[in-house]
């Protein structure tokens, strides 16, 4: 099933896909749509062994006492809420179902470890994200839910284009910053997949080598 607000975009990512994958516009900011989103997948498919909570939007780079309360809740609507609602959603649909159990992958970030200069909300939700999975991983053991997240640092899509061209460091210098292919991203996610429901990658985190990262950068 592939969840997301454009239609169009949705069907390449099926054509890319092959095989039969099903596209299901939702925006999952909306509790009633990612509602009838799983609706639509236990009807399809009976049941329910991943969730990827994917869906997440940034700010531009600018101080919090310079950031609208609008796009505050936007972000937070978006990179928690809807990661909520969608987890929310997939928990109850793997509990009920039989042979019981599943799993769900939160799409965290490198910034649920360290922020960058100017992104409170975007930090803020990735944060929360951590909390979140966490806390599916404590309350879905009794369910056989297991619950992990993958923390990204600049994988190669039009999102981190900027990163090409410079970005704002800690010292509030600008610097291009290294980029990695994200068939990378894709590859973790398919092997915290792949594991049985006795095992889980309650975290991973896979980023460019080079980027300003561990340590001092």
């Amino acid at each position: 099933m592939l969840a997301g607000r454009r239609e169009a975009e949705l069907k390449g990512t099926a054509e890319l896909c092959g095989g039969t994958s099903l596209v299901v516009p939702t925006d999952v900011t909306d509790p009633t749509a990612v509602d009838a989103l799983f609706a639509a997948t236990e009807k399809a498919y009976g049941r329910l062994d991943l969730l990827f909570n994917n869906a997440g939007r940034g700010t531009p780079a600018v101080p919090i006492d310079e950031l609208p309360l609008e796009t505050w809740r936007a972000v937070v609507d978006l990179n928690l809420n809807g990661a909520f609602y969608c987890a929310r959603a997939a928990f109850g649909m793997m509990r009920r179902q039989s042979p019981q159990g599943g799993r769900i992958i939160n799409n965290g970030s490198i910034s649920a470890h360290a922020p960058r200069p100017y992104q409170a909300a975007y930090t803020a939700t990735k944060h929360a994200i951590t909390g979140l999975t966490r806390q599916i991983a404590l309350d879905g053991r009794t369910f056989d839910i297991v619950c992990g997240q993958v923390d990204i640092g600049n994988a190669d899509t039009p999102l981190t284009q900027r990163m090409k061209q410079g970005v704002l460091q800690a010292d509030l210098s600008t610097a291009v910053e290294p980029v990695m292919d994200p068939k990378h991203v894709a590859d973790a996610v398919l092997y915290m997949d792949g594991l049985p429901l006795e095992a889980n990658v309650l975290f991973m985190t896979v980023m460019a080598n080079q980027m300003p990262f561990v340590g001092r950068g």
